[in-house]
């Protein structure tokens, strides 16, 4: 039976500073840009909160940890354990496995490997992992993503974390590339499917090509100026999640305007019939 979780993303205006990681090319390596934003609420309270409010799971997006310090880390899992709530996945919000840049793609690859780690430390039950930036259209690019994410299928293999990739940048911005790294990468890895990264006439049918081979489904309605969901639109995403079966967490996605547990409520309202 599907059931609620809940991205930090949909409170990204409430968490405190995003912390974006990005290449800095003079230094040949990762940098971090802090991005200000009010903390209304603490990481370490946010568990026990969605816990209250009705959630099952969680998924939480690499650029609100505040630190990584096994510290920190031992006191979010043990926050998450208390809630009773899953940690579903970890974004890595960051990396590109398909750069042709070899030395930016392996840095890529060893940040990433940090992250399964941090994965690992909070008893996260996946980490998704960005595919790549390349041109979709780009045969070769998509063997280069699934060599990689084999590695890092392998690096993850005694940590008791999933590797999954989504729907998500470029390369797998079409259905076909994304069922194609799942069969050349086989069982060791995983697909979330976000309803917002396929666009235009064919959606829908890129949606219905992905969502019986994902694990986890984004529901991001399309939201108005005033923060207000396609309803009609947003119905039939969730009306071929239920035709396929699917029993994964359904995870809110909501980053439109005005108060932000306000926008959620409305795209709960919408998913809470199919749950």
């Amino acid at each position: 039976m599907p059931f609620l979780s809940l991205t930090t993303w949909s409170l990204h205006r409430n968490l405190g500073p995003l912390r974006w990681t990005y290449w800095d090319e003079e230094a040949k390596t990762q940098g971090t840009a802090m991005d200000e934003q009010p903390q209304t609420i603490s990481l370490l309270d946010l568990p026990a909160l969605l816990r209250e409010n009705g959630f099952q799971a969680m998924e939480l997006c690499h650029f609100h940890l505040p630190e990584t310090s096994t510290a920190y880390l031992d006191k979010l899992r043990e926050s998450i354990v208390r809630s009773g709530i899953r940690l579903y996945t970890l974004l890595a919000d960051y990396g590109d496995l398909t750069n042709p840049d070899e030395w930016r793609r392996e840095a890529d690859m060893e940040w990433m490997k940090k992250w399964i780690d941090v994965a690992s430390a909070l008893g996260a039950e996946r980490i998704r992992i960005i595919a790549g930036d390349a041109d979709p259209a780009d045969a070769e690019a998509v063997r280069l993503a699934a060599a990689q994410l084999k590695r890092l299928i392998r690096y993850a293999s005694d940590k008791q974390v999933r590797i999954v990739t989504e729907n998500f940048h470029d390369l797998a911005s079409t259905a076909a590339n994304c069922i194609s790294l799942l069969d050349i990468c086989g069982e060791g890895l995983g697909l979330t499917t976000d309803f917002g990264n396929f666009a235009g006439e064919g959606k829908l049918a890129e949606l219905g090509a992905t969502i019986p081979r994902s694990e986890s489904i984004h529901a991001k309605a399309i939201t108005d100026g005033q923060g207000k969901p396609d309803e009609e639109e947003f119905k039939k995403c969730m009306d071929l999640v239920r035709s396929s079966g699917y029993e994964g967490p359904i995870t809110l996605v909501y980053d439109g305007p005005g108060d932000m547990w306000e926008g959620i409520n409305r795209v709960k309202a919408l998913v809470q019939p199919y749950l």
